[in-house]
């Protein structure tokens, strides 16, 4: 069977895995904009209302919104602020060296290129970061948690990528991702092949009676070979 679709998961996949500590990060976007009496309370408001809504979606599989963040920690942001949050993330978001080449592999192979990923940020924020990183115009579709009502692993966020690359049989389809749950098992569970990226802290992800991965890698650019085994067209 020609496989119709190789999607991916964006943080920790198609960018390096990173460490963060969100109160930090937060502290560090506030500072400029704030009075200096009030930046660790806000900060610490806004980490809170972030680890809540990234706890529901893993725990209820419900989305959330940048905007959603702000109000749940009482806060109203600035332009300004939000310019700051772009360039405090950026150093986390630049996109692997090895993408670009392996997308072109892919759509050459006439394999659709999709991604999907759980996230608060507006689809502009990441077409934005896309664009910086020359691969916007590589991606045959994306859907972003943040513009549905579920997050992975719901079989609907599957289905929703699988549409927006035109993808009909998920067992046509490959997804590769870091996270052993919402990545690996979901995709599995929506009957798609996953193959899993392992990175430093997968290990704190992961949870009894999960599906395996068909594949497992440590590099994004150890994946063609795996798609080319299962791509028969």
């Amino acid at each position: 069977m020609a496989l119709q679709a190789v999607i991916f998961d964006w943080g920790g996949t198609l960018t390096p895995w990173h460490d963060v500590e969100l109160p930090e990060m937060w502290r560090t976007i506030c500072s400029p904009h704030l009075p200096a009496d009030s930046v660790e309370t806000v900060a610490a408001a806004l980490a809170e209302a972030e680890l809540e809504l990234w706890r529901r979606g893993a725990e209820e599989h419900r989305s959330a919104t940048l905007a959603e963040l702000f109000a749940l920690a009482g806060v109203e942001p600035t332009e300004a602020l939000l310019d700051t949050h772009y360039e405090t993330w950026t150093p986390h978001t630049w996109t692997d060296p090895s993408v670009p080449g392996l997308l072109r592999e892919l759509r050459e192979r006439g394999i659709k290129v999709g991604v999907l990923s759980n996230t608060m940020w507006s689809r502009e924020l990441h077409e934005r970061i896309f664009a910086r990183d020359e691969v916007l115009g590589l991606l045959d579709g994306a859907v972003y948690s943040s513009e549905i009502p579920w997050t992975k692993p719901h079989a609907e966020a599957f289905q929703a990528a699988m549409d927006a690359v035109g993808a009909t049989d998920p067992a046509a389809c490959v997804f590769v991702g870091d996270r052993p749950y919402d990545d690996i098992h979901g995709a599995k569970s929506a009957g798609l092949r996953a193959v899993q990226i392992w990175h430093q802290t997968t290990h704190a992800f992961t949870r009894p009676g999960l599906a395996p991965p068909d594949a497992l890698i440590h590099a994004i650019d150890e994946l063609l070979p795996h798609v080319e085994t299962w791509h028969a067209p």
